[in-house]
């Protein structure tokens, strides 16, 4: 908040007699269809930003010419640059680090198919597809009634089967569960020869991650289908652990009913709308951009398209100033 002094009308007068005055002069010489220099300046620097923020580039002339350039987001948002800058921003987000082969990136290729397709984003998670690879390396999007958006792909599942020793899929729960809400935990190092069994595992202090909170990683994995064998041979099997209580009192039998779990929560917009904001800013919301974001989550829930979400982050006026 700003506070300003007051002052007194006999100390305001004169200057705003000068002030009237030079309005009237300026008014008989500046032709009626001029153009305010600070307004073009401002609509400039806002063209500048979206572009690059958007689309990774410089605005063109006719983004650069616009009186109002944040009306030009919906046209922006249905290029092919936006929607190969964004899906590779998810792909960037969703995985630790590249993968080895085209279809081990698996949210790049099935954010693309959303983007273009104009599909609700929670298709990336639950929808009927399947991310595969042909003998020449080249990944596609398929359609697939089995698919759980990318969480099945085999190039994926493998990726992060993880290496506990009974196969439980610790590593893919965790990843689920860090694409859709954002969960970060950090590993432990353990002692040399401390166990990592199951039952270690249910010992202090690994018991609070691993069994105890929420996300419980060996609740979420015993959901899942198990590992076998290793590398490009691993396959999978039935999952053994039965129903689970898991994320606040949820009962869930699978690995689908885990990921729709996940994606029904209120933490999945939350988000989604963070890495919108994070997309345009490159920094997470602070608490006094709380209503801009509400607006998003509002926009996204009613809306579900993650273009919805950057959509009103971009074209509100505090984008531009």
């Amino acid at each position: 908040m700003t506070l300003v002094r007051r002052r007194t009308l006999g100390s305001v007068a004169p200057l705003l007699a000068i002030a009237v005055a030079m309005g009237l002069a300026s008014s008989t010489t500046k032709p009626a269809n001029a153009k305010d220099p600070d307004t073009a300046a401002q609509a400039e620097r806002c063209a500048s930003r979206l572009a690059l923020a958007l689309l990774g580039k410089s605005a063109d002339a006719t983004l650069w010419a616009a009186s109002d350039p944040q009306a030009q987001v919906d046209a922006m948002l249905a290029t092919p640059e936006f929607k190969e800058r964004f899906a590779r921003y998810i792909n960037a987000s969703f995985n630790r680090a590249p993968g080895n082969t085209p279809a081990d990136d698996a949210p790049y290729w099935l954010a693309k198919k959303i983007l273009d397709g104009g599909k609700p984003w929670r298709d990336l998670f639950v929808g009927p597809y399947d991310v595969v690879e042909d003998n020449n390396g080249n990944a596609s999007v398929t359609d697939s009634a089995d698919g759980l958006g990318y969480f099945r792909s085999l190039a994926w599942q493998r990726r992060y089967a993880g290496n506990e020793p009974s196969g439980l899929k610790i590593s893919t729960a965790y990843r689920m569960a860090q694409n859709t809400v954002a969960l970060k935990l950090v590993a432990v190092t353990n002692q040399p020869g401390a166990d990592i069994s199951a039952t270690g595992r249910a010992k202090a202090p690994c018991n609070s991650c691993h069994i105890d909170e929420w996300y419980a990683l060996d609740k979420l994995a015993s959901v899942l289908t198990r590992r076998n064998d290793s590398g490009n041979a691993i396959t999978f099997d039935p999952p053994k652990g039965g129903p689970q209580t898991v994320l606040g009192g949820i009962t869930v039998s699978n690995d689908k009913e885990l990921v729709t779990a996940l994606v029904d929560s209120d933490a999945f917009r939350v988000r989604q709308c963070r890495l919108a904001w994070s997309y345009l800013y490159g920094r997470d919301e602070n608490t006094c951009e709380a209503p801009v974001f509400d607006k998003c989550m509002a926009s996204f829930t009613a809306a579900g398209t993650i273009q919805s979400a950057i959509r009103t982050i971009a074209i509100d006026p505090s984008f531009c100033q």
